[in-house]
């Protein structure tokens, strides 16, 4: 079961960030949090990867089932990155060739 704020949030409406005054982050769209600690999440959402660098940071809410993730303390940086695809081995590349 999902959060909610305010009744924006709909099931299935995809990737959404919202940030507020640099203190309070709303992430719909998660589908896992890879790592965390004060000044760094990491996790996955229908977007990308998504890192979330900052100071103080706590994880309030987290919903993978909704796929939503609430985060408060000092957000200093949000950057995507897609997803990269494993490196082919020696042999993968031989036979490719």
């Amino acid at each position: 079961m999902s959060f909610e704020e305010n009744g924006l949030r709909l099931e299935g409406a995809g990737h959404r960030v919202v940030l507020d005054g640099r203190e309070r982050l709303t992430v719909s769209g998660v589908a896992g949090v890879e790592s965390f600690d004060e000044n760094d999440i990491v996790m996955s959402t229908e977007a990308g990867r998504l890192l979330i660098h900052g100071e103080g940071l706590h994880i309030e809410k987290l919903s993978l089932d909704g796929g939503d993730l609430l985060v408060k303390g000092r957000v200093d940086a949000l950057t995507y990155e897609d997803e990269v695809p494993a490196r082919e081995g020696f042999l993968g590349r031989l036979l490719r060739g």
